[in-house]
């Protein structure tokens, strides 16, 4: 009899410790989620990294060539310098 309630035991403690691992607050569940969610973070971090660099080289290069600026002030705001005739073409 108390070969069988020791095995019982163990067994259920065996159930329980299992569940807990794969299903239990820190779980491999939990675990392979977050790998997941970081994994996605790296990529939108690498991405956002890029479009900084970007940003940076434009913001610099603002700041030392007049031409950008012009051109930039073309482009965006439609600015025409004195005695040019502005065309626009519809398609």
């Amino acid at each position: 009899m108390l070969k069988i309630g020791l095995a019982m035991s163990l067994f259920l403690t065996t159930i329980y410790l299992q569940y807990q691992f794969w299903f239990g607050q820190g779980g491999y569940h939990e675990y392979h989620t977050l790998q997941q969610a970081i994994k996605q973070q790296q990529q939108e971090n690498t991405r956002l990294e890029t479009r900084n660099q970007a940003l940076a080289a434009e913001v610099a290069d603002l700041k030392q060539n007049l031409a950008a600026v012009e051109e930039q002030a073309r482009m965006k705001l439609g600015m025409i310098k004195r005695d040019e005739v502005f065309y626009q073409i519809v398609e």
